[in-house]
């Protein structure tokens, strides 16, 4: 009998090349890449491009003998982009095309240059870098390569025949120069979307530097609480006009027929959702599994909008969805995926009308495992639109008129269901950081009325774990098939990152065992021995920031948070794309009609998964910010005001303190505390004082008075009160609080790296 030939193995992607150069401790050559990734002879040009194509994009270096190697620093001469400067007044920047907000983002120290000048914000250089410490580097221009093409949003002033803008964003300390030909009919006092025209420098100082600018739209008056949103939304450059032609197919769709549809109008689904969604693209039923080899188990229906009924592959529709990547929701708005005929008509369950829908059909027992699944084209109608705290209520007996029908056919059923997955989620040992999220709640003028924190009842975490089991459905039906899919991928943790958590860890006593598999469960252990403590806000900050960012990528590298194997997102086709073309492949794949990927969709999924990540990443970015003018907005009320806060950033510059009350960040300069030489210990996350040994720390709690607001900018400037109720730390948070400066907990070891600045009053001190 022959032998099957062996299918060839996949070629690697660029990711899994840079990942195995970092795991290895030496430089490798191409033979050894061949080896490790099992190519044939025929890849070695292909894998030669690759490297060329890493190495050109600064992602590998070049070592003896055509070895490479992932660069563990910036190469000696960069391209480098200039961010802003520092509270300190030194002018940072960071490596062009890179993210300034991640915090892996290599920070670099701009000195002037021979001349004396410094580049202006904005600029890209070829700079010199030397590197200083950890993530830290010093650079002199070599050459001014020009302003990259960017907008930015600011407040017009008029002065003489033409007027200035100063920006919105706080990282751009530059005041903008617009003649009166590119003003645009501007008014004093406006709010203005600019795109520079030239950079000239005048000096050194911050705020002294100048660019020209020209007005390319205008926003309405910066007094106007609604133009926050609209500043987030310009300055992240989110679009927020959608094509005539797109428009006009979204507002043409018709209502869908049941044809070959199975029809669950019948079923007593329901959705629930916050008071304040704008769209329903969700809904839930369960009840017992009448299977008598299934004792405990259940039948759960999770439907979902059928958006790919309505917009078809390669349409004006299509090709703006995937341009905006996901829906962004602000405090007064949102700026949808898709056109408003669709994302609050036909693809919203909406109660009581019919609506098409991609149905998950689920069965698990009654310890919540997944048993078996079928996905069916469907015509639902919703029986009922309930919010979070309406079934939270009825669950604990407080009923109204709504949900006092449902409560034994549908409410119940629904926790019971929830109750074995929960079983399900807890015996996988999933990370549950259980995060606050912020509310900014609106007077009908736009003012703020209160900002609060989000609920977190367990109506969310039902939810929660039927959508996360609809998702996990939906990437084994595709891998059944074979068919391409675009998976929700969540790596395991940065070993650097988990490093330095152990050495915090340890100068509290606590465990984190070295060498042993990482799992999701050795962070939910630690977070659940210090619940309950002062330390519990320092350690899950530090949990957090260890973990990977979540991204969506057609190879399946798991998700460490929920510690699943695989995992793919389904269920929000209206507001992520990436649901939607999970719901193409699932519809070829099981032949469900019409709406299917197309030919070449395939080849394309791992530049779309990098598109959409991105417009995520960028979404939530500009989410966070306008949160952020609008507590500024609020809190502008009440300067000079006491408030408690806990530490939740220490930087080389100052401490970011996180007000209790509202949840808002604000940066206590390191010039506003008290005058000493303060060290800045990265590993310990301290500001320690050289002369007097004062220590502020991650995670300790302060009184803290508001010093300034700005809601154009979202900035709040705090200080922390001394000597007053509630200054002085927790005392398991300032456990080592006698401790040499260089040796956390008083342990041994050599003295960490740090960086000296002078408090209140002083001038940056150099840097170590």
């Amino acid at each position: 009998m022959s032998r099957r030939p062996v299918p060839p193995r996949p070629k690697p992607t660029k990711d899994e090349i840079l990942e195995y150069l970092r795991s290895s401790e030496t430089p490798l050559g191409k033979r050894e890449l061949m080896r490790a990734f099992q190519l044939q002879a025929g890849d070695r040009v292909w894998l030669k491009q690759v490297l060329g194509e890493l190495k050109e994009a600064g992602l590998l270096e070049g070592q003896r003998g055509r070895r490479v190697a992932a660069p563990d620093r910036l190469p000696e001469v960069s391209v480098l982009e200039i961010a802003g400067y520092d509270e300190d007044g030194e002018l940072l920047a960071h490596p062009a095309g890179s993210d300034p907000k991640d915090p892996a983002t290599p920070v670099v120290f701009m000195a002037p240059d021979k001349r004396g000048h410094r580049p202006a914000v904005g600029e890209r250089v070829l700079a010199r870098v030397s590197h200083v410490e950890e993530n830290r580097y010093e650079g002199q221009s070599i050459r001014y390569l020009g302003a990259p093409a960017r907008r930015v949003v600011g407040v017009y002033h008029r002065s003489g025949r033409g007027g200035t803008v100063r920006p919105t964003n706080r990282q751009v300390k530059e005041t903008f120069d617009i003649r009166g030909e590119d003003a645009a009919g501007a008014q004093d006092g406006e709010l203005v979307l600019i795109e520079p025209k030239a950079m000239h420098r005048r000096g050194d100082a911050p705020g002294r530097g100048r660019a020209e600018g020209r007005v390319i739209e205008r926003l309405g008056s910066a007094a106007n609480p609604r133009a926050l949103s609209l500043i987030a939304i310009a300055e992240h450059g989110l679009p927020d006009v959608f094509p005539a032609e797109a428009v006009q197919q979204a507002e043409e769709a018709k209502g869908v027929t049941l044809g070959d549809r199975l029809d669950l109008r019948g079923l007593s689904l329901v959705t629930i959702d916050g008071e304040d969604a704008r769209d329903f693209d969700d809904a839930v039923f369960a009840e017992p599994d009448s299977d008598a080899g299934n004792p405990g188990g259940f039948r759960l229906v999770v439907a979902i909008a059928d958006v790919a009924h309505y917009v078809m592959p390669g349409t004006a529709l299509d090709r703006e969805a995937r341009k905006r990547g996901n829906s962004a929701y602000f405090p007064d708005r949102v700026v949808p995926m898709l056109p408003e005929a669709l994302s609050n008509g036909w693809c919203s369950l909406k109660p009581n009308e019919d609506r098409g829908c991609l149905a998950a059909e689920l069965w698990i027992d009654r310890g919540g495992k997944l048993l078996r699944h079928r996905f069916h084209r469907a015509l639902m109608r919703s029986i009922a639109r309930l919010t979070y705290e309406q079934v939270q209520a009825a669950a604990n007996g407080e009923t109204d008129a709504l949900t006092q029908p449902l409560l034994g056919s549908v409410i119940r059923p629904l926790y019971a269901g929830f109750a074995a997955l929960e079983i399900a989620r807890k015996a996988r040992g999933t990370l549950d950081l259980d995060l606050p999220e912020r509310r900014v709640h609106l007077n009908e003028d736009g003012t703020v009325r209160a900002i609060l924190p989000r609920p977190r009842l367990d109506s969310h975490r039902l939810i929660e774990a039927f959508m996360i089991t609809a998702n996990v459905a939906a990437a084994e039906a595709l891998e059944a098939k074979r068919a391409p899919c675009m998976y929700r991928v969540h790596e395991p943790p940065d070993p650097v990152k988990v490093e330095a958590l152990r050495e915090v860890l340890q100068g509290l006593d606590l465990a984190f065992p070295r060498g042993a598999p990482l799992r999701p469960s050795l962070f939910q252990g630690v977070l659940e021995k210090v619940a309950g403590t002062d330390a519990a806000p320092m350690v899950s900050e530090l949990v957090l920031r260890c973990q990977s960012q979540a991204r969506y990528a057609p190879e399946n590298l798991g998700h460490f948070g929920l510690a699943l194997s695989r995992y793919a997102h389904f269920t929000s086709p209206i507001r992520r794309y990436a649901d939607l073309l999970v719901h193409r492949s699932l519809i070829q794949a099981w032949r469900l009609g019409d709406g299917g990927l197309e030919k070449g969709d395939v080849e394309r999924f791992e530049e779309w998964g990098q598109a959409i990540s991105m417009t995520e990443r960028r979404a939530a970015t500009a989410e966070r910010d306008a949160v952020d003018r609008f507590t500024a907005l609020f809190l502008s009320g009440e300067i000079g005001t006491l408030k408690p806060g806990r530490v939740v950033a220490v930087t080389r510059f100052g401490l970011f303190v996180r007000l209790q009350e509202s949840g808002a960040d604000g940066l206590v300069p390191i010039s506003r505390l008290p005058e000493d030489y303060y060290v800045h210990e990265e590993k310990r996350h301290a500001l320690v004082g050289r002369r007097w040994g004062r220590e502020y720390r991650l995670g300790e709690g302060y009184l803290v008075r508001i010093r300034e607001a700005d809601p154009l900018t979202g900035s709040l400037t705090l200080d922390i009160v001394e000597g007053e109720d509630g200054a002085t730390p927790s005392p398991l948070a300032r456990g080592d609080r006698a401790a040499p400066a260089g040796r956390p907990g008083g342990g041994a070891g050599r003295r960490p790296k740090t960086t000296a600045f002078k408090g209140r009053s002083g001038k940056p001190g150099r840097r170590r």
